[in-house]
């Protein structure tokens, strides 16, 4: 008999820790390592993000990853769906021409890129990442998105930490999330 959902995202949260004071004091840092070392977490998690694309969207004609966590559950769910993987790098990490935003992160500022041709106007995206925190980094993804003229379809992240309000903002678009804190 196939696990249900709730199962699946049981034994996801069971396997996520937490570091107080990480990268620095006052960050409560959620450790997915052990979920990724697991193989039955892992195709949890797959198995429900992937459930979640073909009950939600109609058409996904990409899965576009977040350095770096992104690259790990984005990949795994674009070979299930048939569909291809765009990832963005932080800043200076990907051959050829690129476009690329500036953002806020929760404990400093970074830069994101995506090589010009990786996603062409009207394609159809759904971005991926481990965590959703303050939003800065899925808003970057957004704003590169746009810049490429794609059409964004959703946000999915294994991790939402619900106190830092990163969903807002990411309005109007949706964002579905294995677990929350």
């Amino acid at each position: 008999m196939a696990e249900s959902s709730e199962t699946k995202v049981q034994l996801v949260n069971k396997l996520i820790r937490a570091f107080p004071d990480f990268p620095k004091k006052g960050i409560l840092f959620r450790d997915i390592c052990p979920l990724l070392k697991d193989p039955a977490a892992l195709t949890a998690v797959t198995d429900l993000f992937e459930e979640h694309v073909r009950n939600n969207y109609k058409r996904v004609d990409l899965i576009v990853g977040l350095d770096a966590r992104g690259f790990l559950f984005g990949p795994l769910l674009a070979q299930r769906l048939g569909v291809g993987f765009v990832p963005i790098r932080k800043t200076g990490k990907l051959p050829g021409v690129t476009s690329s935003v500036a953002y806020d992160l929760e404990y400093g500022k970074a830069e994101a890129e995506v090589q010009v041709d990786a996603v062409a106007p009207g394609q159809k995206v759904l971005l991926i990442d481990d965590l959703l925190a303050t939003g800065g980094t899925m808003y970057a993804a957004i704003q590169l998105m746009r810049k490429q003229e794609a059409e964004i379809v959703g946000c999915m992240v294994v991790i939402e930490l619900k106190e830092l309000n990163g969903i807002d903002k990411l309005k109007p678009h949706s964002v579905f999330s294995v677990v929350q804190y």
